[in-house]
């Protein structure tokens, strides 16, 4: 559940590895390198098989029923000998947490590899397959959660296991932790850090759902994006109050009215735009593929915005107008139930986003002020208020998912990125860990727009390839040679 882009520094790596020697200038050779090509080939094929089982199991939420993967989930583990514990907080929902533990004396803090178990509705009526059947057609394995996010979730599992075969000496715990209710209210979540927080075990990181690594039409990667901060959600629920009366006679307090003109004034207002050091950072590194006048005005972009024509631009591309303000969308509205009849309440409710370091409150405080309406009132649908917040780009891990992706895609630059959407990861860094989007899948935009709608699935080389990718990751940032 998530996406779109972010935070500071680009590292441009390049791998050919020609030389072993410590002190070579050459990258050193990844963990996966030196497992034999025929083991390899052999978690493959594995990984294509688990695959596909753990794509036919229906947690559709609601109701999710996770327990049903918590329990494919500990038979795995359980064989592979990996110490794991599954904790159903609800019927039938459930939370899995797996721990490899970190094999020195002096051990640094945790590494957390989250994922959501459940997956969004699926109408099996404008699908080519059935969503639940995880049929291969065409080189691809279609199923529910193929995208969001079985996928990132079975790399996770596929890391564990190799960590655990390969016997790789860890300077720290690796914790898997597979939670329930991601899609709807959060549940999974919220009650395994009310609950069993010290499983945590002062993580340092965690590695969930987010980030982007697109291909062109041509099958080039453009980057490698890590999500590195979300925007939160400030979801709002107006409601204005008027005379009810008969829809034959003239009614000038009439309360669809009064909400029409509350709307109105919503949509003339603009939120102000703010440059993050993020988002400027953004707009710096990804010039190198604008024109040359365009690169120049992305390159020194809060000057650049004082020229009309450029904000007109910017503020209509989508792509780039969330990272620049709080958004506002209408998606709901709400009336009488008959044509001939005028309600006393009419009501709208507003999807709002909020970038890093706006406050909630001061933003509702603004918006009652645009509405300037007695009789319509603005409240959150959520009392609890979430800021939004971001992770730095300086550290072991980060530098870790750069160095690896310097080597799987050589000369595609690492990009932190801002998600116009929420993820998880809001809820664990106030804990004091640095949580990441990242995603060892490449995908075309076709098939990264499957998730959440029909025909959802995942190629079957991404699937072959895409958990070595986070098994580097790991080893490099945990791993002792």
């Amino acid at each position: 559940m998530a996406k779109v882009h972010k935070l500071m520094s680009v590292f441009f790596m390049f791998c050919c590895v020609f030389s072993f020697a410590a002190d070579s200038a050459q990258p050193s050779p990844l963990a996966s390198a030196r497992i034999p090509a025929s083991r390899l080939d052999a978690y493959s094929d594995l990984a294509v098989k688990w695959m596909q089982e753990y794509l036919r199991i229906d947690t559709t939420n609601p109701p999710g029923n996770e327990v049903r993967t918590a329990a494919w989930l500990h038979k795995i583990l359980d064989q592979e000998g990996i110490e794991n514990r599954t904790f159903e907080f609800a019927p039938g929902r459930a939370d899995l947490w797996a721990r490899l533990p970190h094999t020195t004396s002096s051990p640094k803090r945790p590494i957390i590899m989250l994922s959501h178990m459940d997956v969004v509705t699926s109408d099996p009526k404008h699908w080519m397959v059935p969503p639940f059947s995880a049929e291969i057609v065409n080189g691809y394995i279609y199923g529910r959660g193929a995208q969001d996010m079985k996928n990132e979730g079975f790399a996770h599992l596929m890391a564990m296991i190799l960590l655990k075969r390969e016997k790789i000496a860890l300077d720290r715990d690796i914790i898997l932790l597979a939670v329930a209710d991601e899609e709807v209210n959060g549940t999974g979540t919220d009650w395994f850090i009310a609950h069993q927080r010290e499983l945590l075990g002062n993580a340092e990181f965690l590695i969930n759902e987010g980030g982007e690594n697109l291909l062109d039409a041509n099958g080039h990667l453009k980057l490698v994006g890590v999500d590195v901060g979300e925007k939160s959600p400030l979801w709002l629920h107006i409601v204005a109050h008027g005379r009810p009366g008969h829809g034959a006679l003239p009614n000038a307090d009439s309360a669809p009215d009064r909400l029409v003109h509350a709307l109105s004034r919503l949509q003339a207002y603009q939120t102000p735009l703010k440059v993050l050091p993020i988002v400027d950072e953004f707009f710096k590194q990804m010039a190198t593929y604008e024109p040359p006048e365009r690169a120049a005005k992305f390159r020194n972009l809060t000057e650049s915005l004082k020229d009309p024509s450029f904000r007109e631009s910017v503020e209509k591309d989508e792509s780039l107008n969330y990272m620049l303000r709080d958004t506002m969308q209408l998606t709901m509205l709400g009336g009488s139930e008959q044509t001939n009849v005028v309600p006393a309440e009419a009501w709208a409710n507003i999807d709002v986003r909020l970038l890093p370091g706006t406050n909630p409150k001061e933003f509702l405080a603004t918006i009652r002020n645009v509405v300037n309406d007695s009789n319509v009132t603005v409240e959150p649908q959520d009392n609890e208020f979430r800021e939004a917040n971001s992770s730095p780009t300086d550290t072991a891990l980060y530098g870790a998912i750069s160095k690896v992706s310097g080597q799987y895609f050589p000369g595609t630059p690492v990009v932190p990125e801002l998600d116009s959407g929420y993820t998880e990861n809001q809820r664990y860094r106030p804990l004091g860990i640095h949580a990441y989007g990242f995603c060892p899948y490449t995908v075309t935009q076709e098939v990264s727009d499957t998730e959440h709608g029909d025909n959802e699935r995942i190629s079957v080389e991404e699937v072959r390839r895409g958990f070595r990718v986070l098994y580097d990751v790991i080893t490099t940032a945990a791993g002792i040679n």
